[in-house]
This record gives structure tokens, C-alpha cells and sequence, in this order.
């Protein structure tokens, strides 16, 4: 990981960054948060920021937000400081580190920044195959599209592509497509000049530039607005950028990864995603199989979190009994690892006695994974015996704008989970929802339900 530490680099704080650089962090100093804002601008980015209390750490962190540069920030200073230390966190620090530095708690925070490994636990054969067939191909600059549901490991196959390349040693930069607004995505992949719009306050590299030498992973790349699909498609092409509001073209030296949890062969049928871009990014195609495809895997993961939240938690590590694994393999698991982790954490917590029993895993509400499981046949059969019946003499636009609505009210206005439900972009279900305000149906804002007459 990439650590930039801001403050004076003088007796304790250096000792810090000997054992940051022990813990195997890429360290780099910026003497001022002045110079730590021109360093992140200038593409030389951090996946932590260690910061000496003393500095301005609610003007770092403002002026972080207002350029939209993401990378957490953690205090450290003497314990004698601690009118500063609270101040730090209230600016909006993850942590605070008294210095002298303790070895562990440097190394724990770190680990707690890097957590997610470059090699992931599988042993289904089904993932077998796809963990091979990444393995023989990382070695290549061949662009790759990996596809699966939300939850199935996207992110976490890209970084074990790259920590397999040539290009280990170089960065590995992500930006998710899905969670920046399309004005902005411009100026976050390609970079801008210094007044190229409003806010632009200095010159500011994007991750195109910021990735070079490396691995850029362009994740949920569904989500791209297809008038910048074009420019994406030049930069991969020509390997050059343009910044916004720049006068010369930027060449880059990059190997592009994109991760989509939508078919983006009907999305090219559909108009949202253009087909040449599509034929650049899909030079090989890595598709994660969902987790009730890959059985074996649940068992070894259930295991590996049950042994990773005990520690977390200073608890012991206690065994799945037969009944609970039985039930774990049996659930539908739509979140997919995701939901899986949760639910393991969860039952660590909850768990009495010397093992972990059908008892302890639970779902977010309360209910059972056993209840859960055998509603899941009923509740299909009876929403399609209703749906059916209902459906006789409407129109499809009439159809359609029934089942969007349904399922916004169902998220409580959460746009981006009711288009996962639906199988759309969120760019589709939004136009959807505003051609319907347009023509005078109420449309949830987030955090509304939808009444039903």
C-alpha cells in the first residue's frame, strides 16, 4: 500500500515510518499539507495518509473533499495533545496514533487499510478454473473484462490479476464508474487544468495518468455515460489523454481491467454501451461464478471469516456445527461473499456455546437462514401466480412503469439497489423515472416508500 506522511519528519514520526515501511507500505513525505495536496493533485497517490496532529487536518481534509481526492486520514501525535486529537477526529479522521509509535498498532492499522488481499480463498472447481485462467493471462497487457454478480469478488480477481503482471511493482488504481456523477467522471479519469471549470482550482492529474506504468480498473464501466464511452475508447486505443481544458494530448502507459455486473451485450443492444468499446475491453472475459454455484467455496470462506472475525472480536474461534453448515450451503446467498462475511460476523457475535449453531445465523431483521431458505420457493410461486393474473389487458409501458416503481419502493427510493434488482443501468432507470415525474406520477425520493391505493 501507499502511505504519505504529512508533518515534520522528526524523531517519532520517522520512527513511524521506518515501521510502516517494516509493514511493507511504499512510504512518501510531504513536509506540509500544502505539498501533500500538490502531490495527491499531481497523481502521486495514497491509500493512507498518516498526519501529524499539529497540521491543519480539517483544512487537508476539506480541501480533499472539495476535489473529490478519496483517501482516509489518520492523526498520530503525543499524548499530550489531546484537545488536538479530538479535534482531528471531529475534521474527520479515521484514528488516532499516540506517538511514540507502537510497532502493532501501526502494522493493525495499515493491515485495516489494506485488508482486502491480492490472493483470495477459493476451492470450488468452478473457481478453479476462472482463478487458472487469470493466472495464465496476467502476464499479458491484454484488457480484461471480468463480469459477475454484485457481491461474487470483481475487484478482488483485478488486484490478483495485477499482483500476477509484470506491472506488480507499479500502481493499481480503481475508480468506480457507478459512484461519481457523469459531469465529474471527465475531469476524475483524464485529469484537468487549473480553471478548466468551476472548483478547478489547480492543475489535477486523473487516474489515467495517475495509474501509468501500472493497472487502472475501470469498475461497474456499465455505468458510463456513452458519450465519454468514446473518449475512453480513444485513450485505450492511442494510449494518449487529453485533461479537461488541457491544449496538448497526455501519453499514458496503462493496462486496463473493467469489471460490470450487467450483460453488456444486451446493453450494447439496448444503445447504453458501445459495441467497439466493448470488443477493446473484452480482449478476455473472466466470469465469477455466483456463490450457490460454488459450494465448496462457502465451507472454506465460512471457516476463514469465522477465523478472522474471533480475532477481530478476542473471541475464541468455535467450529460451524453440521446443522449450520448444512443451512449456509443451502441459502440462495444473492449478496454473494458479501452477504456471506456479514453473516459469518454476525454469528460469530451471536453464537453460544462451542460451536456456532443454525441458531446464531441470522439475518439482518432477525429471521433465520432456514426461514429465509424455505420462503424464498413460496414467495417466487405466489409472485408469479399474482403477477400473471395480474397482467391480463395492459399495456407493457404500463407493465414496466408498475414493476420500476414497485421495486423503487421497495429500496425506499435507493436508486442504484432497485436497478441491480431490475437488471438495468442506473443511467436507464433514472431516465425511466424521470419521463414519470415528467408525466405526473410520483416518483420515492431516497428514504421514501411508494404508498399502494
Amino acid at each position: 500500500m501507499r502511505l504519505l506522511i504529512v508533518g515534520a519528519l522528526e524523531g517519532q514520526l520517522s520512527e513511524a515510518t521506518k515501521l510502516a515501511m517494516q509493514g511493507g507500505a511504499k512510504v512518501a513525505h510531504a513536509p506540509s499539507v500544502e505539498i501533500a495536496l500538490a502531490a495527491l493533485r499531481a497523481g502521486r497517490g495514497a491509500d493512507l495518509l498518516l498526519v501529524d496532529v499539529m497540521a491543519d487536518i480539517a483544512g487537508l481534509i476539506a480541501a480533499m473533499e472539495a476535489e473529490r481526492i478519496v483517501a482516509p486520514v489518520v492523526a498520530c501525535g503525543t499524548e499530550t495533545n489531546a484537545a488536538a486529537a479530538v479535534n482531528a477526529i471531529r475534521a474527520g479522521a479515521k484514528e488516532y496514533i499516540p506517538l511514540p509509535p507502537d510497532a502493532e498498532l501501526i502494522a493493525a492499522v495499515i493491515a485495516a487499510v489494506a485488508r482486502e488481499s491480492q490472493d483470495f480463498l477459493f476451492r470450488d472447481p468452478a473457481m478453479s478454473r476462472v482463478v487458472q485462467m487469470a493466472s495464465q493471462i496476467a502476464g499479458s497487457d491484454a484488457s480484461v473484462l471480468i463480469t459477475g454478480e454484485s457481491g461474487t469478488g470483481k475487484e478482488v480477481m483485478a488486484k490478483h490479476i495485477h499482483a500476477h503482471s509484470k506491472r506488480a511493482g507499479r500502481p493499481f488504481i480503481s475508480i468506480n464508474c457507478a459512484a461519481i456523477p457523469e459531469a465529474l467522471l471527465e475531469s476524475e479519469l483524464f485529469g484537468h487544468e487549473k480553471g478548466a471549470f468551476t472548483g478547478a482550482v489547480a492543475r489535477r492529474i486523473g487516474k489515467f495518468e495517475e495509474a501509468s506504468g501500472g493497472t487502472l480498473l475501470l469498475d461497474e464501466i456499465s455505468e458510463m455515460d456513452i458519450r465519454l464511452q468514446a473518449k475512453l475508447l480513444r485513450a485505450i486505443q492511442e494510449r494518449l489523454i487529453d485533461r479537461v481544458g488541457g491544449t496538448r494530448p497526455v501519453p499514458v502507459d496503462i493496462r486496463i481491467l473493467a469489471t460490470s455486473n450487467r450483460n453488456l451485450v444486451e446493453a450494447v443492444r439496448e444503445g447504453s454501451f458501445r459495441e467497439d468499446l466493448l470488443f477493446r475491453l473484452n480482449v478476455v472475459n473472466l466470469r465469477l461464478p455466483p456463490l450457490r454455484e460454488r459450494p465448496a467455496d462457502i465451507a472454506a470462506l465460512a471457516e476463514h471469516f469465522i477465523l478472522k472475525y474471533s480475532k477481530a472480536n478476542g473471541l475464541p474461534s468455535r467450529p460451524l456445527s453440521a446443522t449450520a453448515r448444512d443451512e449456509l450451503l443451502r441459502a440462495p446467498w444473492p449478496g454473494n461473499v458479501r452477504e456471506l462475511e456479514n453473516t459469518l460476523h454476525r454469528a460469530v457475535l451471536l453464537a453460544i456455546g462451542d460451536e456456532i449453531g443454525p441458531e446464531a445465523i441470522l439475518m439482518p431483521d432477525g429471521s433465520g437462514l432456514s426461514q429465509v431458505t424455505r420462503s424464498l420457493a413460496s414467495d417466487v410461486a405466489q409472485t408469479a401466480a399474482a403477477v400473471t393474473q395480474g397482467l391480463v389487458g395492459r399495456t407493457v409501458a404500463d407493465v414496466e412503469r408498475q414493476l420500476i416503481l414497485d421495486t423503487l419502493g421497495h429500496t425506499l427510493g435507493n436508486r442504484t439497489h432497485a436497478a441491480n434488482i431490475l437488471g438495468i443501468s442506473i443511467r436507464t432507470l433514472r431516465n425511466k423515472l424521470n419521463q414519470y415525474a415528467d408525466e405526473g406520477t410520483f416518483v420515492p425520493e431516497p428514504g421514501e416508500r411508494r404508498s399502494v391505493a
